[in-house]
């Protein structure tokens, strides 16, 4: 009895959890737009993308840093976290509501989340 309860209420809530809709940033310079004075946060995550070409914060207590550019639309980034290479990666980016999405290997990998602050 108490399973089906907990499957009722997992469905009901389900939509309470749905991702949001977000639009693609296809474009470097709409992209610096949205990042440009702001840090992009999550839990225990803090980083600044620059202009530049530079990524900069903390994750976790361990220093991240590294490089990005943008190319056909994603943004490739190669980063370094607490001494660990993450190596290069091109993703998706989305916006939403305020808040970035940065989906792995061109929009078929994993994605996290930002808030911009």
């Amino acid at each position: 009895m108490w399973k089906f309860f907990a499957v009722l209420i997992a469905l009901l809530a389900a939509p309470l959890f749905a991702s949001a809709s977000y639009t693609k940033i296809s474009e470097k310079t709409e992209f610096l737009k949205v990042v440009q004075g702001k840090t992009l946060t999550r839990p225990l995550i803090k980083l600044e993308v620059s202009s530049a070409g530079n990524i900069s914060g903390r994750g976790a207590s361990w220093n991240v840093n590294g490089k990005w550019t943008w190319q056909n639309g994603y943004f490739c980034r190669n980063l370094n976290w607490g001494g660990t290479e993450l190596g290069y990666n091109c993703q998706e980016v989305g916006l939403s509501n305020g808040r970035l999405r940065f989906t792995s290997d061109e929009g078929r990998g994993n994605s996290a989340e930002f808030r911009l602050r």
